[in-house]
């Protein structure tokens, strides 16, 4: 399977296991996992350059996600997090870490700690096992996120329930306010991150630069 092929298959997995498995007529029963034998059958029937597909590539490529989005037993399969329909997923509970961390705009700070964290389109609010991990969750979005450490020993001893859900992600229905704390901008672990970014951001740009000189000198030439 090719770099192409494996990202193409891996946003039509997040497409039927987070959002709409009737896209591909597979059933999800109320904890997520679907037949993955008939959902490499269905998608093959309909997606004619992956007449290919087995059930095991979904294996392959779940055991080669490091964040763990995916879960195989036997022939089921499922998305662990970032659904959208309703589910009762029976993940595990034990081993929280003692913080978890959520990325968000500098401007929302201080809203988050007055009225907390809630999932919105999301069935559940999304945490971070590290500053690095929540940093890169937010960049997709934020250019440089802010970080709230989430308290979650007082959160599941006041009653709130948080699962783990693949390796770097934990799911929890909401998260008010008295147990979020800002994580310092000074942080070594932010303050090494921003300035990776920085160069790799540089680096991008030099190199837009350059092709568009070249392509400029190109043009030049023909005329």
């Amino acid at each position: 399977m090719s770099d192409r092929e494996s990202n193409s298959l891996g946003r039509m997995l997040a497409l039927v296991l987070r959002h709409a498995p009737e896209k591909f007529n597979v059933e999800m029963d109320i904890n997520g996992w679907v037949n993955s034998r008939e959902l490499s059958e269905s998608i093959a029937k309909q997606r004619r350059n992956f007449h290919w597909l087995r059930s095991w590539h979904f294996e392959a490529i779940a055991n080669a996600d490091e964040k763990g989005r995916y879960q195989v037993e036997g022939e089921m399969m499922r998305a662990t997090y970032g659904h959208t329909i309703e589910l009762e997923m029976d993940l595990p509970t034990d081993n929280i870490p003692e913080s978890l961390y959520y990325p968000c705009e500098d401007e929302q700070v201080s809203t988050l700690k007055e009225f907390g964290i809630l999932a919105g389109d999301r069935k559940h609010v999304h945490l971070s096992k590290s500053v690095l991990n929540a940093l890169e969750a937010g960049h997709v979005r934020i250019s440089r996120p802010a970080i709230m450490e989430i308290d979650t020993v007082r959160a599941i001893a006041d009653g709130h329930i948080i699962y783990r859900a693949g390796t770097t992600v934990y799911l929890v229905d909401e998260v008010p306010g008295e147990y979020l704390y800002q994580v310092e901008s000074d942080d070594p672990i932010i303050e090494e991150t921003f300035a990776q970014w920085a160069i790799e951001e540089a680096e991008a740009e030099a190199a837009e630069a350059a092709e568009a000189a070249a392509e400029a000198a190109a043009a030049s030439e023909e005329e």
